[in-house]
């Protein structure tokens, strides 16, 4: 943004760079007599010019002054340089390799919609790629580096590929793109092409430039895109289960993340299109959707003029943000009771949210729909007020565990997961102890544990010291690892008995005569591969395919799973969560 910003005075200003003297000659007479001014044709040429030129808004991508619908029909950016014909595909076979969130599995899914449309041809195999797309990841050093040791590979085999057939093209989209272009484009010149996180829609055209030979890039973020109007293709191994994005990038500003820099400012997609995508989805009988977003229930729909209202954001009870409180647009509340309502034997989850976006209205919400899991990820990071506060995370220990308490009091069988990072800048051994104490305190059933990396651009990269020693910060992060999987286990163990609702997702890894699926709570379940019962007490039996709903009661249980056996098939709609007396039937079957 640098640049524009030096460029806007000179737009503005631009007739101060003519020459005065050269310019007051034209229009000055020398008659006394004529007192009328002659027309100046260099002024008037050059006038005309400037109006017809480009204005400061045609330098940001996606910026306009006047925010207009998303329409269904909008048409791509022409480039006069480049045929229509030159930005097709034809047939040429395109290989996506995601690594990371599952946000980039979503960007996955847009990017070959976009490429799909024009005629490329997808394969799984990297020996009959034309063109390999990585969509990666920047969160951490170590995703980096997979990244890097993949594209040393990729270039070797590029390198052996037989004369006879197209020059392979190698690409990076996403973060990493975003981040590391200088590196990726001139130091290493180990891609063809660059697209960031909003760059997916231009990736005909730099494919096309980089078949003409020459490396290709357009990593600009944008302010408004969400790829609204694109429907993704969504590439799942059974079809039983999809993301949907629903807003994109992230405002809080986390002292140790990079995503506001890489994935820009937060940006919500329009209601209607969610909408239309999830039923879409449900018509060809999908059974799961989890929504997604860098903040996902930080979503603020103000896409239609009856959204912008005056009601200011309601945040969790003494959470707070760096930023002005925002004012109107649709909700995420709003949002999840237009969503649940669709299929109701369809499951809805959401990730990733911040623990500031639960006000007690969405968790009444979450509570009383019977398709919204009850299974909530709560990203506490530190269990340190202290190093809470370096990381900006806008709470306290204190405001954390009131937070947990007032979800688990709305919601009696809530299932909590969380993110922590040992050895972020400054902790020390008594902060490292409040975390593990606040892991045992809360217990969660699921969790996502990393060593803290230093990212560029970052608050933390600029303002703290990345001072705790790698061999302490890999200590601490086994600690962690070690007492959450003790309260994971604990957790687990108080389900045998229980019969739990399974969406089932395929056979097991580790035996074909087994099934593998997924609890509300989102814990992996194991259980033979059995015909069961149509209906409880029912005497027909039927098998048991992905994408079914099953009962199952449960029989063991360790930290990572549960094991149990199939009692019978059962749907969202049948399976009276509340019901007491149905719940003591299917126990006894």
């Amino acid at each position: 943004m640098e640049y524009i910003r030096n460029l806007r005075p000179l737009l503005q200003n631009s007739h101060k760079r003519l020459p005065i003297r050269c310019i007051q000659d034209h229009y000055c007479c020398k008659s006394s007599n004529n007192i009328g001014l002659r027309p100046n044709r260099r002024v008037d040429k050059f006038k005309t010019r400037l109006v017809s030129g480009p204005r400061f808004e045609d330098f940001v991508k996606g910026v306009s002054i006047n925010k207009t619908p998303v329409d269904n029909e909008r048409s791509t950016d022409k480039h006069p340089y480049l045929s229509e014909d030159s930005e097709l595909g034809n047939a040429r076979k395109v290989c996506f390799e995601t690594y990371g969130c599952q946000m980039n599995v979503n960007d996955t899914e847009i990017a070959w919609s976009i490429l799909q449309k024009k005629g490329y041809q997808r394969t799984n195999e990297l020996s009959e790629a034309d063109v390999v797309l990585l969509v990666t990841c920047s969160i951490r050093e170590k995703a980096e580096q997979t990244i890097w040791n993949r594209l040393q590979q990729l270039t070797a085999m590029k390198k052996k590929r037989l004369k006879t057939l197209a020059p392979m093209k190698i690409g990076i989209l996403g973060c990493m793109a975003e981040r590391l272009k200088t590196e990726l484009l001139e130091r290493e010149k180990l891609v063809d092409v660059l697209a960031g996180p909003d760059a997916y829609r231009d990736l005909p055209r730099l494919l096309a430039v980089a078949g003409g030979g020459q490396q290709a890039s357009n990593v600009l973020l944008s302010l408004e895109e969400t790829y609204a109007d694109i429907m993704p293709v969504h590439h799942t191994p059974h079809g039983y289960s999809a993301f949907v994005s629903i807003m994109r990038g992230c405002d809080n500003m986390c002292s140790y993340c990079i995503v506001p820099f890489t994935r820009g400012r937060e940006r919500s997609r329009p209601v209607i299109s969610i909408l239309e995508e999830i039923r879409v989805l449900s018509e060809q009988g999908v059974k799961e959707v989890t929504l997604l977003g860098q903040n996902v229930n930080s979503y603020r729909d103000t896409s239609e003029e009856q959204f912008c209202g005056a009601d200011p954001t309601q945040l969790s009870q003494g959470f707070r943000t760096i930023y002005r409180t925002k004012k109107g647009g649709l909700r995420f509340v709003d949002l999840l009771d237009r969503v649940s309502n669709i299929d109701p034997d369809m499951r809805i989850r959401f990730t990733s949210p911040h623990p500031k976006d639960f006000p007690d209205e969405v968790l009444h919400l979450i509570e009383e729909r019977g398709n919204i899991c009850k299974q909530l990820h709560l990203p506490a990071q530190s269990g340190s007020s202290n190093v809470l506060n370096s990381m900006r995370r806008g709470y306290t220990r204190e405001t954390y565990l009131e937070l947990v308490g007032n979800i688990k009091n709305i919601i009696p069988d809530v299932c909590l997961s969380s993110d922590f990072i040992a050895g972020f800048c400054g902790e020390t051994e008594d902060d490292h102890q409040l975390t593990l104490s606040l892991i045992r305190q809360v217990g969660y059933n699921v969790g996502f544990l990393f060593a803290y990396s230093m990212r560029k651009k970052t608050h933390a990269f600029h303002q703290l010291q990345d001072d705790v020693a790698p061999e302490v910060k890999r200590r601490r992060l086994e600690e962690l690892i070690c007492v959450f999987r003790e309260e994971a286990a604990r957790i687990n163990a108080a389900l045998i008995g229980s019969t739990q609702l399974v969406l089932v997702e395929g056979e097991s890894k580790r035996s074909a005569l087994e099934l593998c699926g997924r609890s509300d709570g989102n814990v992996k379940v194991i259980f033979p591969k059995d015909d069961v019962a149509v209906k409880p007490a029912d005497s027909h039996t039927a098998p048991i395919h992905p994408g079914d709903y099953v009962l199952v009661k449960i029989l063991s249980a360790n930290s990572q799973s549960l094991r149990g056996h199939a009692v019978c098939h059962s749907s969202l709609k049948d399976t009276a969560r509340h019901n007491p007396s149905l719940c003591n039937q299917h126990l006894s079957l």
